[in-house]
């Protein structure tokens, strides 16, 4: 349950988020958001996609650099590697709905580069009625949670991952399943199969949940 705490650190973009349900009016909103400072170096607020009557959403960090320019979540790499194990887990798109616990792309420049930085917990927090939107808006009552800046966006508190991957996390109406962000695919190359494979079998367990 939320208490008055969290209302006043969640209050970020809270003027900005309009009583509505509706995807495409939320996502429209969301391009006048100046709930935190992040908005100033990005192209625009990247909303999420998918049906409201998805029965899995999955909610990732931040959009990267290609989501930024293109405006909509998980079209870069770490996207591909999302989409991938989503069919590996026998899942369809059409059932999913895709955001993340930030909608601007925090970065740094380099060069040419625009390098992707982590969002802080001020960040996550200020972006969360935004989130709470979504969450109001599409049906889906399963979770799944890339990454530990997804976790804490969706949990309100900061979750291992190792730890926490397998099990099904009861919060309030909702079930929550946290695994790997898939950008963690590309980063180590070592262990990026394992890395794909846990990611499959934590979206095929969140699903079956989703369809019990």
């Amino acid at each position: 349950m939320a208490t008055a705490a969290d209302s006043e650190k969640h209050a970020g973009a809270e003027p900005f988020v309009p009583p509505t349900r509706s995807i495409e009016r939320l996502a429209e909103a969301a391009q006048a958001c100046r709930g935190c400072d992040l908005y100033r170096d990005a192209n625009q607020a990247v909303f999420g996609e998918g049906l409201p009557t998805a029965r899995l959403l999955l909610i990732g960090e931040q959009p990267g650099d290609q989501e930024d320019k293109r405006g909509h979540p998980f079209v870069g790499p770490a996207g591909s590697v999302l989409w991938k194990c989503v069919e590996a887990a026998g899942i369809s798109r059409t059932d999913v709905y895709v955001t993340n616990a930030v909608k601007h792309f925090k970065h740094e420049v380099r060069g040419k580069r625009r390098l992707h930085k982590r969002p802080n917990n001020e960040e996550i927090a200020a972006c969360h009625p935004w989130l709470d939107a979504e969450l109001r808006s599409v049906s889906a009552s399963v979770i799944v949670a890339l990454g530990a800046s997804a976790a804490r966006g969706v949990l309100g508190r900061t979750t291992s991952i190792g730890t926490s991957r397998g099990k099904a996390i009861e919060h309030g109406d909702l079930t929550v399943f946290v695994t790997y962000h898939p950008s963690a695919a590309l980063r180590d190359q070592e262990a990026s199969r394992a890395i794909r494979d846990a990611i499959t079998d934590d979206l095929r367990a969140a699903w079956e949940r989703a369809t019990q």
